[in-house]
Formats: structure tokens, C-alpha cells, sequence
């Protein structure tokens, strides 16, 4: 396939852009409906919707939310470290702090993981030239066309649209993004005519805009219209579907079944009236009202009665048997889902029940990390206008996406440290979750403490003179039968010819009880 990245203008990207992310926009906005709980209610009859007249709310279990959140919290970056490089780089991580990505990089996994994809924008900061400016952007705003050879993006598109202009019109801006130029747009009939406003013609030589792509396909990217990555709520939305259905149906029934139904024959309607003589209707639909019928010709006595109430366990069961299918098609533990058998698992069965959670969690970190290597990388593309050799062989760093107790982690760890060294000290403070700042600062301290404490170990702990009796003393002694400390004679240096040897030093310590006394 020929690339068409000279063979169109930017006002024709700007358009075929927009084209292929209006197709995508429906999908994208049902599956950010059922993230948030917003959905409508599926299997429900339109009658029984009119009939309820507002009455009874949609119940939604939203497992959705469970399924992206539950794996974006295993989902923790601590930094990135160059090839040939032992420790995270320090100032990409500062430029990581300094554009907050603590937070924005949580909604990027948020956004990838609903809705198949997420995206981050890098740009000069005019405040700040030697810190890059990175975005965090949603696929809702974002779309991007990439390259069929090298898969690289070759040009994307930015919409923002406004609805409070004064005279009722839709606003609208835009900002395409090409390997050598960015041009700004507007739109005062929201997006049907463009404008160019201002143009920058960088010459980076790529385009600052980086996807970050949950499960990608290589056969989708070439679909109509062409998807990039895939939504985890793909195979749980019918589930969710269903289950919110139950949970609907089972308050109905509370509404209309679960408590007893009282019935009353051989009465009329006009016997039914209150304290004031107005007439009731008994034989409204409503919880708790009483069900007449009029007096019958063949008998004319009357009797009262109550309906049992309905059982609700049917209901139970079949979320239960639901929430067994979305554990098993998202990996989540049954534990996760609420749901629990009559013999709880132990500690051991709850932590091997997540192991598979745990490895998807690692797939998207992989993933995830490939994204955010390349914004990186664009990071320093932007700063300094090229990319080093070392950065093609960076390393984003994660926290263990596994869930054990901090003492079974130190446990382990100090094993495989007192094991013959298997793993070296700052690789075991890393183990145990700590960032590379944390370990310099404890290796600083650890340094400290050791200076501290051992001091000038030559005065300490080596050889000392002996004093000499006091009748061999040139002076008055300092203590009975001992003399003063003679300073140390000079002897001539020693000269070491080629089979010249050095003679063993003889050290020579105080007697016990000398040294006691």
C-alpha cells in the first residue's frame, strides 16, 4: 500500500480525519455511557416502562466500572530507565512530575482500557522550555491515522466544540497534527467549514501525538472503520445488560409481589370508601392494596383473604450464575463480584484466584508501557530535536501488579537477599515497591550512618605503643610504676630491591590485666 503522507493537503486530512472519527464516535460514546452507569435499560418492554410511569428506577450493577477499574489499579508507573542505565532516569521523571502525570496517566489507563484507547499530546511549554508539555487526551477529541508500513501515526486531529455561543451556533476548533507542521483551526457552524488560524512548521520530523492502545489487533486497524484497540467492556456489556434487567425485575416484584396480597369478594366497589365517605379504588395496581371483586349471583356471601408473597431467590440465583460468566470471560475473582460460596476460600485460594487477574494486569503494563516509552521518547524529541540511542531502549518501570501483604513481600525478599546474594540490595529495596529516589535517599542515609558509626578506624583500631616502666622514663610518671608514652622513633625507609622481601609487622598488645587496669 502506497502512503499518502504527501499526497494530501491538510485541509483534506482535516476532513478524512473527521470523517473516520464521526463513524467511531457512537461506539465510543455507548461505551463511556456504560462505564459511567448511564445506559439505558435493555430487555425491558415498552409497555412495562409506560406502565411503571416513572415509579421504579433502572437498578444498573455496574460491572463495567468493576472490570476497568479493578485493572487499573494494579496499574503504577515509578519511571523509566535508559539503556545501559542502572537506575531511572531522574529528569525524565521530573518532567513526569512537572506535567502531573501522576493523575493524568490513572485517566489515560482509564480512558484506554473503556474505550480501546487513549491518547498524549507533547508540545513545547512557552512558561517552562526546558520541561515539554504532555497532555493526556481522550478518543472522544483525538483520532489518528497511522502509517500501514511502519504503524507510526502520520497525522491526527484534535475537535473541541462549544454550544454557548450567543446567537445559538455550535463553535468549534481543531489542531492537526503533521510530522513537520501543527495548524490550528476554527468553525463557526460547528465544523463544517475550517478556518486556518495559525500554523507552526516545527520540522520534528514526527507527529507529538502518541496513542495508548489497550489489547491491539493487527487486523482491526484495517476494519471500516478502522478501530484502534479493543474496549474491555467488549464481552461484559451484555451481561451487564442482563443483570441490571434482573436486578430491575426482582424491585418490581418488591413493588408489586413480594409482600402479601390481601383479596376481598362479595364486595362492591361503592363499599369501599374512607373516613369521609369517598370512594376508594381498590383495584389499582399499587403495593398493598386490597383486590375485590362484586358480589357473585350464585353466592352472596363474602370472604377475605391474602395472596403468599413471592420468592425472590430466583432472582439471586440467576445474578449469581451471572456474575460466574463475568469472572470467568474478565478474569476478576469471584470475590471481586460479590459472590461467595457457603465454605469461604482461604487465604491461599483467594490469592490464587487472582493470579489470572494478575497476568492481565501485566499484559496491559507491557502494553501501557510500549505508549508511554514512545511519549517519552517524544519528550526528549521535543527538547532537545533528537532522539539518543539509549532512549530506543528505554524501560518503563511499573509497580508488582500482584497483590501481596508487605510482610510476605519482605519475607521473600529478604530470602533471595541473605540467599548468597541472589538479589542485590537496591534491586530488593526496588522489590519492595520503593522508587529509585527512595533508594538513593536510603543508600545516602546508609552511607551517613556508616561514616557515623565507625568513625576514623586507623586511630581506632589500629596498633598502639606500650608504655615503658617508669625507671625507663625521662620524665615524671603519670601513674605509679609507669612512665609517659614515648613518641614513635623514625626509622629509615626500607629499600626494596627485586628479591627484597617485607618482613611480617609484629603487633604487640597489652597484657589483660594491664589493659583492666
Amino acid at each position: 500500500m502506497i502512503s499518502t503522507k504527501n499526497t494530501l493537503t491538510p485541509t483534506r486530512w482535516v476532513a478524512r480525519l473527521a470523517r473516520l472519527h464521526n463513524a467511531q464516535l457512537p461506539e465510543l460514546e455507548l461505551l463511556d455511557s456504560y462505564y459511567e452507569g448511564e445506559q439505558s435499560l435493555s430487555y425491558m418492554h415498552p409497555e412495562l416502562i409506560r406502565r411503571l410511569d416513572g415509579r421504579v428506577r433502572q437498578v444498573v450493577i455496574n460491572w463495567a466500572q468493576l472490570v476497568v477499574d479493578s485493572l487499573d489499579e494494579r496499574l503504577d508507573l515509578t519511571g523509566f530507565r535508559l539503556g545501559g542505565q542502572q537506575a531511572a532516569d531522574a529528569d525524565l521523571w521530573r518532567i513526569w512530575q512537572a506535567n502531573r502525570l501522576d493523575l493524568h496517566a490513572e485517566q489515560a489507563h482509564v480512558d484506554a482500557l473503556a474505550l480501546g484507547r487513549a491518547f498524549a499530546i507533547v508540545g513545547t511549554d512557552e512558561d517552562r522550555p526546558n520541561t515539554p508539555l504532555v497532555t493526556v487526551e481522550s478518543p472522544l477529541d483525538v483520532h489518528v491515522d497511522l502509517d500501514p508500513r511502519t504503524r507510526r501515526v502520520r497525522a491526527a486531529l484534535k475537535r473541541q466544540f462549544s454550544d454557548d455561543a450567543e446567537d445559538g451556533s455550535t463553535e468549534a476548533w481543531a489542531t492537526l497534527y503533521l510530522p513537520d507542521e501543527t495548524i490550528w483551526y476554527s468553525s463557526e457552524d460547528g465544523g463544517g467549514t475550517w478556518t486556518e488560524d495559525q500554523r507552526d512548521e516545527h520540522g520534528m520530523g514526527a507527529v507529538p501525538v502518541v496513542p495508548i492502545v489497550n489489547r491491539p489487533r493487527t487486523r482491526r486497524r484495517r476494519s471500516a472503520p478502522p478501530r484502534l484497540g479493543r474496549s474491555e467492556l467488549a464481552a461484559v456489556l451484555p451481561l451487564s445488560d442482563a443483570a441490571s434487567k434482573i436486578a430491575t425485575d426482582m424491585m418490581i416484584s418488591a413493588e408489586f409481589h413480594a409482600m402479601p396480597r390481601r383479596y376481598a369478594l362479595g364486595f362492591d366497589k361503592e363499599d369501599f370508601v374512607d373516613a369521609n365517605g369517598r370512594p376508594l379504588s381498590p383495584w389499582e395496581a399499587v403495593a398493598g392494596v386490597l383486590w375485590a371483586s362484586p358480589k357473585s349471583p350464585k353466592d352472596d356471601g363474602v370472604s377475605v383473604g391474602q395472596f403468599p408473597e413471592a420468592d425472590l431467590a430466583n432472582f439471586h440465583a440467576t445474578l449469581n450464575a451471572l456474575a460466574r460468566l463475568v469472572a470467568s470471560l474478565t478474569g476478576l475473582p469471584p470475590h471481586f463480584l460479590g459472590y461467595a460460596t457457603e465454605n469461604p476460600a482461604s487465604a491461599d485460594g483467594i490469592r490464587s484466584s487472582e493470579s489470572r487477574h494478575i497476568k492481565r494486569a501485566e499484559r496491559r503494563q507491557r502494553s501501557f508501557g510500549d505508549g508511554w516509552e514512545e511519549v517519552m521518547r517524544t519528550v526528549l524529541r521535543v527538547r532537545d530535536g533528537r532522539v539518543p540511542d539509549e532512549a530506543l531502549r528505554m524501560e518503563a518501570q511499573w509497580v508488582d501488579a500482584a497483590t501481596p501483604t508487605f510482610a510476605a513481600q519482605a519475607d521473600g525478599v529478604v530470602k533471595l537477599f541473605s540467599a548468597d546474594r541472589l538479589l542485590p540490595r537496591r534491586a530488593s529495596r526496588r522489590a519492595l515497591g520503593y522508587s529509585d529516589t527512595q533508594i538513593r535517599e536510603m543508600e545516602a542515609e546508609d552511607a551517613e550512618a556508616y561514616s557515623r558509626a565507625v568513625g576514623d578506624q586507623a586511630e581506632d583500631f589500629g596498633p598502639k605503643p606500650l608504655p615503658v616502666p617508669f625507671d625507663q622514663a625521662d620524665d615524671e610518671p603519670d601513674e605509679p610504676g609507669f612512665g609517659r608514652v614515648p613518641a614513635p622513633r623514625r626509622r629509615a625507609p626500607v629499600q626494596l630491591g627485586p628479591a627484597a622481601t617485607v618482613p611480617p609487622l609484629a603487633v604487640q598488645f597489652r597484657e589483660p590485666a594491664l589493659a583492666g587496669r
